[in-house]
């Protein structure tokens, strides 16, 4: 894969940086522990940066050959202009407060008629009379 590669030449380079600038070749170790050996599985960092034979070495970046990418570049989709995502988020928001608007207006009209028939039923009550024992 070559995001692999991509990201372990970053990790080499990143490392060849922190040696060149702290002038170790090894990282921090704490006092008294030697130093551990690097696993086999480590790239070489003067392959994944291009440097070449010695004589290059002095050489700045700009000056040393580096190979052509074989893969074209990834192609990116250009991204929806922001009126269509705003006018797209305008129009579901509108939809969203038409449903909502809707759902209170029956809430509204069941409780209303829920209320008069209640009303209404109270009204009409006939008083009964007692019972008899």
């Amino acid at each position: 894969m070559k995001w692999m590669r991509e990201r372990d030449a970053l990790i080499a380079q990143t490392l060849a940086f922190v040696q060149s600038v702290t002038g170790r070749k090894d990282g921090p170790q704490p006092v008294g522990e030697t130093p551990a050996l690097p696993p086999a599985s480590v790239v070489d960092v003067a392959s994944l940066l291009a440097i070449g034979p010695a004589d290059t070495i002095g050489q700045s970046p700009r000056d040393r050959a580096v190979p052509p990418d074989p893969q074209p570049p990834f192609q990116v989709l250009p991204p929806r202009t922001s009126g269509e995502f705003r006018n797209e988020l305008l129009a579901r928001v509108a939809n969203f407060r038409k449903h909502q608007e809707r759902f209170e207006r029956e809430r509204e009209d069941y409780c209303a008629a829920t209320m008069n028939r209640l009303r209404a039923a109270i009204r009409d009550v006939q008083v009964r009379p007692p019972a008899e024992k």
